[in-house]
């Protein structure tokens, strides 16, 4: 037979495991990470693809006209241009988002 006092006891674990297990409203440390590698790593892409597109059409346009390698150098400066304009408008994309949030935050801190 149960002891009533094991079932208080249970109940109160189990009631403390509750409390544990409820979602928080902040984000936890690993989603924050994932989503830094996950902007991280776009930007690399950005910056790879920019430099690939230059590189191929400064290429195809070098064995068309037969004027290698100066296309080709032309347009992986101006890939890599493109590259890093993308990525500073990314960089601000995200700027923005967490001046909202942080906007938001204060905003509901204040109890507007």
């Amino acid at each position: 037979m149960s002891d009533p006092q094991d079932a208080d006891r249970l109940k109160a674990l189990e009631a403390k495991i509750a409390a544990l297990k409820a979602p928080a409203d902040d984000k936890s440390h690993s989603e924050e990470h994932y989503s830094q590698a996950q902007l991280a790593w776009r930007m690399v892409i950005e910056l790879v693809s920019g430099l690939g597109i230059g590189f191929g059409i400064g290429y195809g346009l070098d064995t068309v006209f037969g004027t290698q390698p100066f296309l080709m150098v032309l347009f992986i400066f101006l890939g890599l241009a493109a590259g890093v304009l993308t990525m500073v408008r990314s960089a601000k994309e995200v700027q923005e988002k967490q001046l909202a949030a942080a906007s938001e935050d204060e905003g509901d801190a204040r109890g507007d």
